[in-house]
């Protein structure tokens, strides 16, 4: 069996219905949105405290959640894999919407 190309994309706006296309699954979306709450908290403690070490720990939460939900719930490869710098984005579009309600969450 031959792998599929993965698609390519020229924007972040063509990219963007794609990653949502890879987050279906309401649980997989929660866990990136605890995931991603959870970067800005901890970032905000880490300024106020100046506990710099304390900043490896950003990736792990926001990877970890967001990575479990992709393994155990939408049993698919994250798009971080394939498109790193447009899937970072992503997360943090797909958070904003979400927050907005613009998103089911």
């Amino acid at each position: 069996m031959t792998q599929q190309a993965p698609p390519q994309f020229n924007s972040f706006a063509e990219f963007y219905p794609y990653y949502l296309s890879e987050h279906e699954n309401m649980i997989c979306r929660r866990l990136h949105f605890v995931g991603s709450a959870l970067i800005l908290v901890l970032l905000a403690y880490i300024l106020m405290t100046e506990q710099w070490l304390l900043l490896w720990l950003l990736p792990v939460l926001g990877y970890g959640f967001a990575w479990s939900g992709h393994f155990f719930f939408e049993h698919n490869r994250p798009a971080t894999f394939k498109y790193p710098y447009y899937s970072l984005l992503g997360d943090w579009v797909m958070f904003k919407d979400m927050l907005l309600g613009n998103i089911k969450r």
